[in-house]
């Protein structure tokens, strides 16, 4: 039986008061998900610059997910 690596752990996703430069939703992703959080701030850019949804799904993500 296989189990996805992150149903193992009892990782919960918040937005980061350390790694933060607007919100902290970078740094809570990038923390759930083992990654540089600049890797994930980059990606939003991306998606900003590249289909426009960068914005609006950072803020949906500022709205939805709790603070640390």
């Amino acid at each position: 039986m296989y189990l996805c690596p992150l149903a193992m752990t009892n990782k919960t996703l918040r937005r980061s008061r350390t790694e933060k430069m607007i919100a902290g939703v970078c740094g809570g992703l990038a923390d759930y998900f083992g990654l540089d959080p600049i890797l994930i701030r980059l990606a939003f850019v991306i998606a900003l610059l590249g289909a426009g949804t960068g914005l609006g799904v950072y803020i949906i993500l500022w709205i939805v997910m709790p603070s640390e």
